[in-house]
């Protein structure tokens, strides 16, 4: 009877080990815009990146024109007024600011954002480069994409 039972705190312990001993990742986040009235996601672009993970080397990424780049992306479409929400993969880090900027021309306009991480496209249809900056507790980074509202 002795040595069952120490076979079953043995598998106990080898169950809960597995559990303790997770593999995490801490890379910077996949940011995808969903549409709060819709099931219609797309993926933003990574830009300039300084992301320090837990004992693995940091992630440096540099993009110097910005509006540039994201007008070379792929056109992400949405209705004109869109409601969206800012969604992470995965946030193993504190948000410490969360900001949206929308750029037309060479206007940069600040768009407000709730706690929800939620913001609204303006009503003027064109095309338009939307700039996500992210400030962490393992660093920033910033995503963009090439947005035309119609």
């Amino acid at each position: 009877m002795g040595y069952v039972k120490g076979f079953i705190y043995l598998l106990i312990t080898f169950a809960l080990t597995g559990c303790i001993a997770e593999d995490y990742d801490f890379t910077p986040p996949t940011v995808t815009l969903m549409e709060t009235d819709s099931v219609n996601s797309v993926e933003l672009t990574e830009t300039n990146i300084d992301w320090h993970g837990e004992n693995e080397k940091p992630w440096e990424k540099e993009t110097k024109e910005v509006v540039d780049f994201a007008r070379e992306q792929e056109e992400l479409t949405f209705p004109s007024g869109q409601q969206v929400d800012v969604l992470f993969d995965s946030e193993d880090f504190a948000v410490e600011e969360l900001h949206a900027f929308l750029w037309l021309g060479n206007e940069k306009w600040h768009l407000d954002m709730d706690e929800d991480r939620t913001f609204t496209f303006p009503r003027g249809k064109g095309s338009y480069v939307l700039e996500i900056d992210l400030q962490t507790d393992r660093g920033s980074a910033q995503y963009v994409g090439n947005i035309v509202i119609q």
